[in-house]
């Protein structure tokens, strides 16, 4: 068997950890790596046009999968650019290893052309993130690296400088089995003891879900029915809960909608499940908390608990459910679901209203539209900003779909990049970026990575020549609005001009048709939707110091505004609640 250099024994270790792909762009402390990688089968080389994206990607691939997903960047500002996405898989527990090649080794702390400390740059986005300083090192970092990164549900970080790639890796070195899954965690019996007595004494109990509930949902639902309680969820949470849930009570937050709200505070045990739902101005004070989660360091984080429960919510569920007393009395449900109806038939009338005939077109109409006609399969990606308020109201959740977001840690620009990750796991299935234009713009050079690889993302952009989440930051601070505006171009005619299938759409009976051909078409599209920047209407009673970059410090009301398809569902809930 021929020697391997270390960049051989590094792209062989991640290959047989499951890594399908490599995102980055090549420089010179990184060739070694990538020209491994070309002489190597089961793994691509993936070049994107900036390393920030490589980084969401990466994240984004790893949250589809559930497996581990990799990224890498050259020496000293390479890999600095990597550091945005990181931080954003790391915050939504994604499993990635990041490659942050080096300078020359004999020249580090010499203040070297491009010189960096990549293995202190990434300590607070990693659970680990070391050093190679020699070959013998090798294989035992990596697939030490390899293992925070899948064990811990994050961020890995492996610095390497290049000469030490092109050594020759140590013979005979130790290998050991990879572990490329988690494990289940199951509470100890005195938790759930516990946890049985507060579940029983209680008369009114609500739950509270979060991303945590992922692959939960049959439990979670059959939990509820027992005790009879109302089910809210966080953003992260839709897409595991919503769907097929008689007790759906909506969302908590400053996007929330529905009885969420109420449906946490008039209980008198409220129960966290798999959220770090960091809006602690949204939760109760005055009632009992117990929170279950898979995450220790998140046990009482945001709020006073009363029980502190480490598991995982699936296993939790398993072994509580039976055990538990069935509640009979469903009129506190049953009060909550009426609400949540009412709560919803009052803001759909300000999306209603006209809305198919304004111009420029409401983004919740475009948001509705996009939902109705995007695949029941369809993976979205949605930008930070007002994309979000219209993911959380207008998209669907069905147990197929997927909303990836960058939810955790709010950067602008991860819904293109997310997409190009998401597409690479499987180019038959449909996956839609929706783009604000603040954020498109931000990252506009990596459109050119879906022209270049092929990859059949569509991209909807929300187009209101606006930062918009921003402008109504200053707007319900008292403030007037500076420095928000965009000075766009024909985004259409950039994606053509770029050899993509692009449209612009400025009226309302357009858009159908231009969504449509644009799924229809075989490579990546651009529907460029110019809407009203003004579409958002707020509450007269929120306060200036409810909005802060997404986050709420003493506010309880949530903004105006339609739900899309969430009434409907609300609707039918309500066919099960006893008349008098």
């Amino acid at each position: 068997m021929a020697k391997q250099n270390v960049a051989e024994q590094f792209v062989d270790i991640l290959v047989r950890a499951g890594v399908r792909r490599l995102y980055g762009v090549v420089g010179d402390s990184l060739n070694p790596v990538v020209d491994a990688i070309r002489r190597t089968s089961g793994i691509d080389w993936i070049q994107v046009r900036h390393e920030e994206t490589a980084a969401f990607a990466a994240g984004a691939e790893a949250q589809i999968t559930g497996s581990l997903a990799a990224c890498a960047g050259s020496c000293g500002p390479g890999n600095l650019h990597l550091i945005n996405g990181l931080y954003d898989a790391h915050r939504s527990m994604a499993p990635v290893l990041a490659l942050a090649s080096h300078i020359p080794s004999s020249e580090i702390g010499l203040s070297f052309f491009q010189e960096t400390h990549p293995d202190r740059l990434f300590q607070e986005c990693s659970h680990y993130s070391e050093l190679i300083s020699s070959p013998q090192q090798m294989p035992r970092l990596l697939q030490t690296a390899i293992q925070h990164a899948v064990g811990r549900g994050g961020v890995s970080v492996v610095s390497l400088p290049g000469d030490i790639a092109s050594e020759q890796a140590p013979e005979k070195a130790p290998e050991h089995a990879l572990v490329t899954t988690r494990p289940t965690v199951r509470p100890g019996d005195e938790e759930l003891n516990a946890l049985v007595r507060l579940i029983d004494d209680a008369d009114r109990v609500t739950l509270f879900c979060g991303s945590g509930t992922k692959g939960a949902h049959a439990e979670v639902m059959q939990f509820a029915e027992r005790i009879a309680s109302p089910v809210g969820h966080a953003l992260r949470g839709k897409e595991w809960i919503q769907y097929d849930n008689p007790y759906d009570v909506g969302m908590s937050g400053l996007l929330g909608y529905g009885a969420a709200y109420e449906a946490t505070h008039e209980c008198d045990l409220l129960i966290l499940l798999g959220t770090d739902f960091p809006y602690n101005a949204f939760l109760p004070d005055d009632v009992k908390i117990v929170q279950v989660d898979v995450r220790p360091e998140h046990l009482g984080r945001r709020c006073k608990l009363d029980l502190a429960v480490w598991g995982d919510v699936r296993e939790t569920l398993r072994c509580l459910t039976p055990r538990v007393r069935p509640k009979t009395d469903r009129r506190f449900l049953d009060k909550m679901l009426k609400k949540h109806a009412d709560a919803l038939e009052g803001v759909v009338k300000a999306y209603t209203r006209k809305v198919d005939k304004h111009v420029p077109l409401h983004p919740e109409y475009v948001a509705a539209v996009l939902d109705e006609i995007a695949d029941d399969d369809a993976v979205f990606t949605v930008d930070t900003g007002m994309c979000n308020v219209w993911a959380a109201r207008y998209l669907t959740p069905n147990g197929r779909r997927r909303i990836i977001g960058s939810f955790s840690h709010g950067s602008m620009a991860n819904a293109l990049p997310q997409a190009i990750g998401a597409q690479f796991t499987d180019r038959r299935r449909q996956v839609v970026s929706m783009s604000g234009d603040g954020g498109f713009s931000m990252l506009m050079g990596d459109f050119l990575s879906l022209v270049q690889h092929d990859l059949p993302v569509k991209v909807v952009l929300f187009n209101n020549s606006s930062l918009g989440m921003v402008e109504l930051e200053m707007l319900v601070a008292g403030l007037p609005s500076y420095g928000t505006t965009n000075h766009n171009p024909d985004f259409a005619a950039i994606a053509r001009a770029a050899g993509a299938y692009g449209v612009r759409v400025e009226k309302p009976k357009e858009l159908a048709g231009a969504l449509k051909d644009a799924f229809r078409h075989k490579g990546p599209a651009l529907v460029d939707v110019v809407t009203d920047p003004n579409a958002l209407s707020i509450p007269p009673k929120i306060k200036a110091e409810m909005v802060t970059g997404f986050a709420l410090s003493a506010g309880k009301i949530v903004l105006d505004g339609g739900v899309g398809r969430m009434l409907q569902m609300a609707r039918s809930n309500l066919r099960n609640v006893p008349r008098p």
